[in-house]
């Protein structure tokens, strides 16, 4: 594994373990050419995915997306790293188990707002705002009536 730091081909594994959730392997690794330490994680993956997206065009499925959304949706939320990991493996899991290698960017949105809806009203509030593209305060509004609605059920 290359040192995300400075580079050097060969680091060395301090530490492996499982995930809470066993899809994953954590490594805690070291670079002996830097000194520097950061960790990585080793997935199983069944198939490759494909994400359609709106405009019709495809990429292969990227889960740091994945990651990376739900980091600003959950930035100050009591919610940690690994935490945001296993929802990730779960979302990816669910894709992968659909037996589809095309999977229409939508649903991967949906999945994702699901499981903020039940974690995090906030983040799924800020997840909402972008996915569903609100352009003005009463988008904002709506939608907070439509959660409020949804809560009286």
């Amino acid at each position: 594994m290359r040192c995300p730091f400075c580079g050097h081909d060969d680091t060395q594994v301090k530490d492996s373990r499982p995930t809470d959730d066993n899809a994953s392997i954590r490594r805690r690794r070291a670079c002996p050419a830097c000194a520097s330490r950061f960790t990585t994680f080793e997935r199983v993956q069944i198939r490759d995915l494909v994400v359609i997206k709106k405009d019709g065009s495809r990429s292969t499925f990227d889960r740091d997306k994945v990651v990376k959304s739900l980091q600003i949706a959950l930035r100050k939320r009591p919610v940690d790293e690994e935490q945001i990991e296993r929802i990730v493996n779960g979302i990816h899991r669910r894709l992968e188990s659909l037996g589809e290698n095309d999977v229409p960017s939508k649903l991967i949105g949906e999945l994702v707002m699901d499981v903020l809806m039940e974690m995090d009203q906030v983040a799924y509030l800020r997840y909402a705002s972008v996915y569903r593209n609100f352009r003005e305060a009463k988008d904002f509004g709506d939608f907070l009536g439509k959660m409020g609605r949804q809560g009286d059920d």
